[in-house]
């Protein structure tokens, strides 16, 4: 023990004197976990300040470093909690769920749970994948415009080659198309691939590199600049993403009867449909926003950080457009994203509390066939995107939205 002392005290003169890097106890140390305990001290001493509460971890750092995060000092805890349960009919789904949510934003959680009431009562939501892959697009320029359509031609001819190359560096990867786009002699080949359970961009940009590298030592006036040109399009809003999608691409779906919503809500569908057309399409139109809905990026952040997704992608993940009609016996509401970006292995999806979220929803891991858990889980997020939605427009249409937000974001605050 004092052995074990008198190392870590070395350690720390040693970073407080410049000698050694934060990123360099990991190899020093032979221990991930001591690594990040010791980075943490030196913190503390140096800046004088209290780090036990980001000290307070059941991570195991060790299966982190290198796959997750660097230079570890700790974890950040953000409350969780359930929405549900939500009834959803889908491909791969035909049941209730709870739906975990971690989040900071008082009102969040209940607003959900209180959408999913609704759409429960009046025999759920109906979800559905339209579209499955993730895209990588790297630019390569040609000597002028000629060349580079010839070069465009001579892709699509070698479309079986080129998929041999992308395919071969993985079992669970296929490609199932190449896109070109053109800008003067500059060439985008948006690569749209099949990943399993994973999100898969890894997986694309890997299988994306190996079949570059073979177009470019087959096409001699064809110069890879950048294996990502963003016309993939990842972490931006984009009309390319909202077009032709990037992940999954998901409709979900509920009827409301006319005297649900009269008797237990005080609305006719008409109302609904109102607040929808007026805030979430012609708002968004005025505004030119991606997004032509109330807050899907709420829940879809929300289960994000709960089942450990690249936070990041919200940004695309939650564009979209909400619908409501007015079908004289009751409302027809649904939420349509076109780049529902998850997956059930891999990445954040490793982490224990994260696991145990994806259990809650019953998509741990991967899916018997491959593919099926990612797809439940698009469609689970597409039905809770749903709810959230549905619960807001209702409350707006009610005139109640600022209430439920004093009450519920700021309670005990005084």
């Amino acid at each position: 023990m004092k052995g074990s002392i008198n190392l870590e005290e070395e350690v720390l003169r040693k970073l407080i004197n410049d000698e050694m890097r934060l990123h360099e106890l990991d190899k020093a140390l032979g221990d991930s976990n001591k690594a990040t305990r010791l980075r943490r001290l030196y913190l503390e001493r140096k800046l004088g300040i209290d780090l036990s509460s980001i000290g307070s971890s059941i991570i195991d750092f060790n299966s982190v470093i290198g796959h997750n995060a660097e230079n570890t000092i700790g974890a950040i805890q953000v409350p969780v909690g359930v929405a549900g349960p939500l009834l959803i009919h889908g491909s791969q789904i035909n049941g209730s769920v709870f739906v975990p949510l971690a989040t900071t934003e008082g009102a969040l959680i209940a607003s959900v749970n209180r959408g999913a009431k609704v759409v429960t009562e009046n025999g759920g939501a109906s979800s559905f994948v339209l579209r499955n892959e993730m895209t990588r697009a790297p630019v390569f320029k040609l000597s002028n415009a000629s060349s580079a359509l010839e070069f465009i031609k001579w892709v699509e001819a070698n479309v079986d080659a080129i998929k041999r190359e992308a395919e071969s560096t993985s079992k669970h990867v296929k490609l199932l198309r190449i896109d070109p786009f053109m800008a003067g002699n500059n060439v985008w080949l948006r690569f749209s691939f099949f990943t399993g359970d994973a999100m898969g961009m890894n997986m694309a940009t890997i299988a994306t590199d190996k079949a570059a590298k073979f177009i470019v030592s087959n096409f001699s006036d064809a110069t890879l600049v950048a294996l990502s040109g963003n016309m993939c399009v990842d972490k931006k809003a984009s009309s390319v993403d909202f077009l032709l999608g990037r992940g999954k691409t998901v409709v979900s779906e509920a009827f409301i009867k006319l005297d649900y919503l009269k008797e237990r809500l005080g609305l006719s569908p008409s109302d609904v449909v109102d607040v929808n057309n007026r805030k979430n399409l012609l708002g968004s139109a005025m505004s030119h926003s991606y997004g032509f809905n109330a807050h899907f990026a709420n829940i879809v952040t929300a289960i994000f950080i709960a089942t450990g997704q690249d936070v990041a992608q919200v940004v695309e993940s939650s564009m979209g457009i909400t619908w409501a009609e007015d079908r004289g016996n009751g409302l027809y509401f649904s939420v349509t994203l076109p780049s529902v970006e998850v997956g059930t292995v891999g990445g954040g999806t490793m982490l224990p509390t994260q696991r145990e979220a994806l259990r809650l929803l019953g998509v741990e891991g991967g899916g018997s066939p491959p593919g099926s858990n990612s797809v439940k889980f698009a469609e689970i997020v597409g039905a809770a995107v749903l709810a959230g939605e549905l619960n807001l427009v209702l409350a707006l249409a009610r005139q109640e939205l600022a209430a439920a937000h004093d009450m519920l974001g700021r309670a005990g605050r005084g």
